[in-house]
This record gives C-alpha cells, structure tokens and sequence, in this order.
C-alpha cells in the first residue's frame, strides 16, 4: 500500500486527476534532464534548477530546494531517474514541513466557539464564489450549520451567482441585493447566524485591489460590525487564488496579504493546468498556510491540503 493509500487517497482520485497536467509535465522534464547520464552534477542542478522554476515553483523555493539536495548529493550519489525523484520529493516535503503545522482546517473539525465566522476575498475570476459554495457544501456534509452572507455588493451578478450557489449547498443565504452596504449585510447575517444558532457564517466580500487603501477600509469597517455581535469575529480571512496564473498567483498572494489579514490560502482551478508547483512555491514563502485547493468544478471537488500527500501525487507516488 503506497503513501496516498495509507492517507486516504486511491488511485484515480480527484486529487491525482487534478495535478495530472502539472505531474506529467514535471516527471517529463525530470526524465529528459538525466537521460543518458550516470551521476548527478552541476549540470543536471542547474537542468533542475530551470524545471523548478518553469514549473511555477518559484526562484525562492527553487534555490532552497536546490541547495537542500546539493547537500544530500555532497554525501551520497544518486544515478538513476527514480532516485532522483526520490530525493526531490523527500527534500520539498521536508521544506514544507518546515513551516509551522496550522489548526486543522477539516470540515468536522470543532471550533473554539460559534458562531465561527469566515470572511472570503480574492479578485474577480478566481472562483471566490464558487470556493464559497464548495465550503459551505463541504461543512454542511460534515454535520455543520451554514449561513451565507452576500457582501460582495460591488460586482455586478455577485449576489444572483451566490444565491445560486447557497441553493446547491442547500444552505440559507442573507442578501440586500447589489449596491447594499457590506458592512450592513455582514452585520445581519452574523447577527442572524447568532440568533438562530448556526455553527458557522461565510461571508463573501469584494476583492478589488486597484486600491489597497479602499479595500482595507472597506474591510476594517465589516470587521468592526462583526465584533460587536460576536467578539473576536472574523475568527479566519480567507484569500482564492487562481493556481493557474502561476507566479501572478504569488504576487497576488503577497499584495493582499500586506493589506489585509489574511489567516489562510485557497487556490482553485488546479486541475487542467501545468501550473501546480505555484502551490509549493506559495505554501514554503508566505506565513499563511494554504488550507484548501481547489481540483475541479464539482461541489466535491474543494479538499483540505495536505502538504505531504499534495507532493506525493505531485510525482505520481
């Protein structure tokens, strides 16, 4: 029984499907890099050094992971292609591992205290309202209660397109329509959650960052309204990013994460792109953990990231 197996995982799962672009492409470049050759040198480094990077890791992560193997490679020698699959794959996971292991972000998991309370942003066409729904399903499955707010009155079809979504989670929904204050409707459905008992309340919001000053304005104002119902509410600010936008993913992670107080990462859209090593690159460099990842257009299809079992699909293990 391999790795993924023991986890949970079989073959042909969403997971493996969903990073089979990214795999293929990596694996492919990997064999190409060593064929032919006996050992590993300089050369093939620096081959995997440019895969790295061209398959969105990141030039951070990639001369970290880079310089962890030059020295493993100074001790030991490593000649043939499984082994040096092998030997990156134990290197990334030994990265990641490295950053500090985050409250567990399972849907059956208990909160500290209810209602728990999420805020949702992320720029237009990253699947901030479909993440929202995915969650709200998946919590739902696990036993929870779930209320939706639609505070993302600033997008034309915002409100219409969670409504929708709220209807397919078979979850209730509050919303004053476009153009209604945020703050108000993040105000009425936290009070709403509170009075009738709910275990948790997603809100989505707008997720413009043409200027950052606006939207941190506009979201210190819907985090004031929140903690005079419930104190310490947002308890999680979660930001969606498109993995298949590679290191513009990245930058985008980086500038929301200095204007807002993001708590954890999604990034959706991962199946049916080569892009997938974005995931890496983001989970080693930024300080907020990636809890979920999105594979697919299924309301199934959101999963809790696993570091470890993420890597090992990632090299069809």
């Amino acid at each position: 029984m391999g790795f993924l197996e023991k986890l949970g995982f079989k073959k042909n799962t969403p997971l493996e499907k969903g990073v089979e672009e990214s795999r293929n492409g990596l694996l492919n470049k990997l064999g190409k890099a060593i064929a032919g050759k006996d050992q590993i040198d300089d050369a093939i480094l620096d081959e995997l050094e440019e895969i790295l990077i061209t398959s969105d890791v990141g030039v951070k992560t990639t001369l970290d992971i880079i310089r962890r193997i030059e020295e493993r490679v100074s001790k030991d020698k490593y000649v043939t292609k499984e082994e040096l699959n092998t030997l990156l794959r134990d290197e990334i996971i030994g990265l990641l591992m490295e950053n500090p292991i985050e409250r567990s972000a399972e849907f059956d998991a208990q909160f500290p205290e209810t209602p728990h309370i999420i805020l949702v942003v992320g720029v237009n066409g990253v699947g901030k309202t479909t993440t929202i729904g995915k969650l709200a399903h998946r919590y739902k499955s696990a036993g929870k209660s779930v209320l939706l707010g639609a505070a993302d009155t600033f997008r034309a079809a915002a409100v219409d397109q969670l409504k929708i979504w709220s209807e397919r989670a078979h979850v209730p929904i509050i919303e004053q329509g476009q153009n209604a204050d945020p703050a108000a409707v993040a105000f009425d459905t936290v009070a709403a959650a509170k009075a009738r008992g709910v275990d948790l309340s997603i809100i989505d919001t707008a997720g413009r960052l043409h200027n950052k000053k606006t939207l941190m304005d506009e979201l210190s104002k819907i985090k004031r309204v929140l903690s005079k119902v419930v104190p310490g509410a947002p308890h999680e600010v979660l930001l969606v990013l498109d993995a298949s936008t590679g290191q513009n993913a990245l930058q985008q992670a980086r500038a929301f994460t200095e204007a807002v107080d993001i708590t954890g990462l999604v990034l959706t859209k991962l199946d049916g792109t080569a892009k997938g090593g974005i995931v890496l690159g983001i989970s080693h460099e930024l300080s907020v953990p990636v809890k979920y990842i999105g594979l697919g257009e299924g309301i199934e299809d959101l999963q809790v990231f696993d570091k470890k079992a993420f890597v090992y699909a990632l090299f069809g293990e």
